[in-house]
């Protein structure tokens, strides 16, 4: 009897797959919702000292690298996430978030302003004029790679030459963190790095490595073969996302 009941179900359900793939959908229902397809990895540095930090989710990107180790990453990491940019409107207020929870683990710490972190996020707003937002902190950075078209950076690297961070999480200064949006398009292409990628591979040649059409996975591929020539010595991050609605 049981055998029979399984049978019955799992035939109700080839059915129901069937009809639902061959079927007429609702007017206006969509086939798939706007995202961000992405692929990431540190490839880690020749010091043996992890300073990295990276998150992915379906509309959120984040990255981070802790000058004082990865503990100053992971908090930045975790209160970006715990502000939930997705939903709000103000990305500048996501990085302060992030400042506070570095600064107040360096202040209570026994050596203080020890904990120092860079921060990258971008938040995709779908909507009727999709769009990313992003906030940048420190120096790494984020391009914008429309389809088609040259890398464009949105970013400013807060720093003179590899020299100390004059814009960083935990930082006694007050925090200014670079805000802006770009449109996006279906096939765009958004990248972010930490320092390390760049002081690896330098900024031309990760622009030319971006603009070579492979897919994200392959494209990181390559990135972590020339990263394996230059052995950094600092952790180097780097998270590829397209832009794709179906």
């Amino acid at each position: 009897m049981t055998l029979l009941v399984i049978s019955i179900l799992v035939g109700c359900l080839s059915v129901m797959t069937v009809r639902g793939r061959q079927g007429n959908w609702p007017a206006g229902m969509p086939v798939a919702r706007p995202r961000l397809v992405a692929v990431g990895g540190t490839y880690e540095g020749s010091r043996g000292r992890p300073s990295d930090a990276y998150v992915i989710q379906e509309r959120l990107v984040a990255a981070a690298h802790g000058t004082g180790g990865g503990a100053a990453a992971a908090l930045a990491l975790g209160a970006v996430i715990g502000a939930r940019p997705q939903y709000q409107e103000d990305l500048d207020e996501c990085a302060q978030t992030a400042h506070r929870a570095v600064r107040t683990a360096s202040l209570r710490g026994r050596a203080r302003n020890t904990l120092v972190s860079t921060l990258d996020v971008i938040v995709l707003e779908p909507g009727e004029n999709p769009r990313l937002r992003f906030a940048h902190v420190g120096d790494g950075a984020i391009w914008h790679c429309p389809k088609g078209t040259e890398p464009q950076r949105l970013t400013t690297p807060h720093s003179f030459e590899n020299g100390p961070l004059l814009r960083g999480l935990g930082l006694p200064s007050e925090l200014n963190p670079e805000v802006g949006a770009v449109a996006l398009r279906p096939g765009d292409r958004v990248v972010v790095v930490t320092s390390g990628a760049i002081r690896a591979l330098g900024a031309a040649r990760m622009k030319e490595l971006l603009t070579g059409g492979m897919s994200p996975a392959a494209c990181l591929d390559r990135l972590y073969d020339e990263m394996a020539v230059a052995d950094p010595k600092d952790d180097a991050t780097v998270i590829i996302a397209d832009y794709v609605t179906a």
